[in-house]
């Protein structure tokens, strides 16, 4: 009944207990569990120490012994002085695994001044791969060039069209208008929040009317994902040509060929021939800043070859993207060589590099130096704790996020031991 309880917590273990004809109510099993007195706990020699979400906006901390890789407690809150408290009564802790957190390193600081912090990698490479993501969010115009037909001299092409058959229009007029009055109040170094007060627009749609180069980028139509119909566009303009303008005849001659869609597409795809324009092909979106901080964070070999033909032109047009990607990838080779030694050059580098998110990694880094470095070149890292994390979600999850404190440090110590129990016995 206490394995029972351990795994599957008060209402699921009561209706199992019920399948083996224990006839137990859950508050029953969950008292019993609750009395199971939990293992003795054995100082580690290296301390995992991560954070989790408890419930909304309160975080609990969770330690684990990186050795065993069992769970040893956790507890409401990620305080310093808690976690001072728990490492002098429990003195011995040799090494500890944590984030970049200020709480946990004074944490350690003040309960196990002898302890080597190691800052993990995971969280290291996490942070810089945020800030690339504020350099794309910040250099978003840059991002179009990644495209075959974008550069330095396509956004002139493309907008004479745009100014040619939509000048006139109800939206294009709105969107100069806009584009005028945001440039104006901008130029006078106003912010974007004083010039959303102003016109009564929200502060992300001051932002792109400001970024943008000309009225036309603003009203500029998305490019069009690809669809089913799009294999055909090219029997759809024969037809076309040879005189046949019925939709409906058409979806007929496409299905007989093997398309699968709704008659609505073809008559959708069609409209812009009635107006005497042509059809709308797919057309290849810009990366996102996210995308693109992507393809600068990941491995030159883990990309696919469709990256590897944009990015270096999105670098090549984009000067603070290039030095962005050279920095990221300087210190992908410390990890992967584990070699502290260009730490403390690379954060000059960053430093002086005139990017503000970089230089402000580099302010946090250098505070935290000695753990970093110990985080790149030793074998040690949180991953345990990531994968304990895990854990106690799962847990929370199966008792419908409704466990107190208590309860759920209960379930997943114990369980931890259960399955390790477990594993260790020999095969029948």
């Amino acid at each position: 009944m206490e394995d029972v309880g351990v795994v599957l917590a008060g209402r699921g273990g009561a209706r199992m207990l019920r399948i083996l004809n224990i006839r137990l109510s859950r508050c029953t099993v969950l008292s019993q569990l609750m009395r199971v007195p939990l293992p003795p706990l054995v100082t580690p020699r290296v301390l995992g120490v991560d954070d989790f979400a408890l419930y909304g906006d309160t975080y609990g901390t969770l330690l684990v012994d990186a050795a065993t890789r069992l769970p040893l407690t956790l507890w409401e809150g990620r305080d310093a002085d808690q976690l001072s408290r728990w490492l002098r009564e429990h003195p011995g802790v040799k090494v500890a695994c944590r984030n970049g957190s200020l709480t946990y390193r004074q944490g350690i600081t003040g309960g196990a001044p002898d302890a080597v912090q190691v800052s993990d990698r995971f969280h290291l490479w996490q942070g810089l791969s945020r800030r690339v993501q504020d350099i794309a969010s910040a250099h978003r115009g840059c991002l179009p060039a990644a495209l075959p037909s974008a550069g330095e001299s396509d956004p002139a092409p493309v907008g004479e069209p745009a100014g040619n058959t939509a000048a006139d229009t109800r939206a294009a007029r709105h969107a100069r208008r806009l584009f005028e009055a945001v440039q104006a109040l901008t130029r006078t170094g106003r912010s974007h929040s004083s010039v959303a007060r102003e016109l009564s627009l929200d502060r992300r749609t001051v932002g792109k009317y400001a970024r943008a180069r000309t009225w036309q980028e603003v009203i500029r139509r998305p490019p069009r994902k690809p669809s089913s119909l799009d294999p055909y566009l090219d029997y759809l303009q024969q037809r076309w040509d040879e005189g046949q303008h019925s939709a409906k005849i058409l979806h007929e001659e496409l299905q007989a060929k093997g398309y699968c869609g709704h008659y609505q597409r073809v008559k959708m795809a069609v409209a812009p021939l009635r107006r005497g324009l042509p059809l709308d092909e797919p057309r290849e979106r810009p990366p996102s800043p996210r995308e693109a901080a992507r393809w600068i964070t990941a491995h030159p070999h883990r990309r696919n070859i469709h990256i590897n033909e944009l990015l270096p032109r999105l670098l090549e047009h984009c000067p603070e993207l290039r030095q962005t990607h050279d920095l990221v990838r300087q210190f992908a080779a410390m990890l992967d060589n584990r070699d502290a030694t260009p730490l403390t050059g690379w954060l000059d580098d960053l430093a002086h590099s005139g990017l503000a998110p970089l230089a402000g990694l580099a302010g946090a880094l250098r505070e935290d130096q000695d753990a970093v470095v110990q985080g790149i070149a030793p074998p040690y890292n949180s991953a345990v704790n990531e994968g304990r994390i895990t854990d106690v979600k799962l847990q929370k999850r199966l008792m419908a996020g409704r466990a107190g404190v208590p309860l759920l440090r209960h379930r997943v110590v114990l369980i931890a031991h259960l399955r390790r129990r477990y594993a260790d016995r020999p095969p029948r």
